[in-house]
């Protein structure tokens, strides 16, 4: 099994929903997530683009769609998670259920052989006084500490398409750096299509460095827009 590391104490948080967005608490400190920050501050094109796709299959059909997609996600974290954590019992071949083959195919071609050492799964991570969020998974990947998320989605992705991904993992190693005293290297998506299509996403570097950059000018948008001081 993958070596676990202990290395980083990451810190325990509540969660409510206030002010129409969710909120992580630290003692008498609230912080917005990560994810209600981009979707409060997505651009004009985007929010068009999302409301004309709900007008284009319907309401009903385009939250049936986000229902079932976000119910295959979280079964899917959980398994991947308890496969980290030494809890998966069963075979991989003694069921047929999607999100199973799904992770099955994530641990194969994305975990095995390529992480090295585990310091947190479902991480709580926040940059004091600005955000918070929950990182799948932190450890070293490949020889290099990194920010590894999980993702399932209906059809093969873009980079183009994913960029708020690739925010949330600006936004977490940003945050991580900043309380543990890191340099975090890498942000890397891990995904998984319906079709069983295994697909890596990367970024580092001065790139990484961008992402952590613009996710802070999101976050200056967001406290604006809700006068927040």
């Amino acid at each position: 099994m993958i070596k676990w590391n202990n290395k980083y104490i990451y810190p325990k948080s509540l969660r409510s929903s206030e002010d129409g967005y969710r909120k992580y608490l630290f003692g008498n400190e609230k912080l917005p997530s990560v994810t209600s920050i981009l979707s409060m501050t997505k651009s004009a094109e985007d929010k068009a683009a999302l409301e004309n796709w709900k007008n284009r299959l319907g309401h009903a059909a385009a939250n049936k769609i986000k229902n079932e997609a976000s119910s295959r996600g979280s079964s899917l974290h959980a398994y991947v998670e308890n496969y980290l954590n030494n809890r998966v019992n069963e075979s991989f071949f003694e069921s047929n259920e999607l999100y199973k083959n799904m992770a099955h195919e994530i641990i194969n071609k994305g975990i095995i052989g390529r992480l090295d050492e585990i310091y947190g799964t479902e991480v709580t991570l926040f940059y004091p006084e600005k955000y918070a969020g929950t990182a799948d998974l932190i450890g070293v990947y490949e020889g290099k500490i990194s920010c590894i998320d999980l993702k399932q989605a209906n059809r093969p992705k873009k980079s183009d398409y994913i960029q708020d991904y690739f925010l949330q993992l600006g936004a977490y190693t940003l945050a991580h750096d900043v309380v543990h005293g890191t340099k975090m290297e890498t942000g890397i998506i891990l995904l998984c299509t319906k079709d069983i299509l295994f697909q890596e996403f990367k970024i580092e570097g001065t790139e990484l460095e961008m992402y952590q950059n613009l996710f802070l000018g999101r976050v200056k948008k967001f406290y604006e827009l809700n006068n927040i001081s």
